[in-house]
């Protein structure tokens, strides 16, 4: 089974910014530990800053892998052309967010993306991506 997590911009950042909101850990180090506890997974990764790659690669992967756990960022909010790059892939895709959005600024309560997204999880920290992968997992 191939599942790929692609993050949004800023979530590079992971472990150096907000650690309030996002905690101290890097992403690389979370990414290990899910592939430890997932062997059974081929689990790739994607993180871009830029809206029109993160497109591309939703195209590249969403008629392939038997799964996609998308952490937009700040694009969850803004990009209509992801949410149509998602609606355009047979791929399911999951969204996810490390925060618990509806507990922050009132602009980050509104996803343009979650209606073509099979679910959301949201304010589990990282187990928000286990979450996602174990869903993706028993479907």
């Amino acid at each position: 089974m191939k599942i790929i997590v692609i993050n949004g911009p800023n979530l590079n950042l992971l472990g150096v910014r907000e650690k309030s909101v996002y905690g101290e850990q890097p992403f690389e180090n979370y990414l290990e530990q899910l592939r430890t506890d997932f062997p059974e997974i081929e689990v790739s990764f994607y993180q871009s800053n830029v809206e029109g790659e993160l497109i591309n690669k939703l195209h590249q992967v969403g008629f392939d892998y038997h799964g996609i756990i998308l952490n937009a960022g700040g694009y969850t909010h803004t990009s209509v052309a992801l949410s149509d790059a998602i609606a355009a892939i047979k791929t399911p895709v999951v969204e996810v967010h490390i925060s618990n959005v509806y507990k922050r600024e009132k602009y980050r309560h509104k996803s343009l993306i979650s209606k073509n997204c099979v679910g959301v999880i949201a304010g589990f920290g990282f187990n928000s991506y286990n979450l996602a992968l174990n869903y993706l997992i028993q479907q």
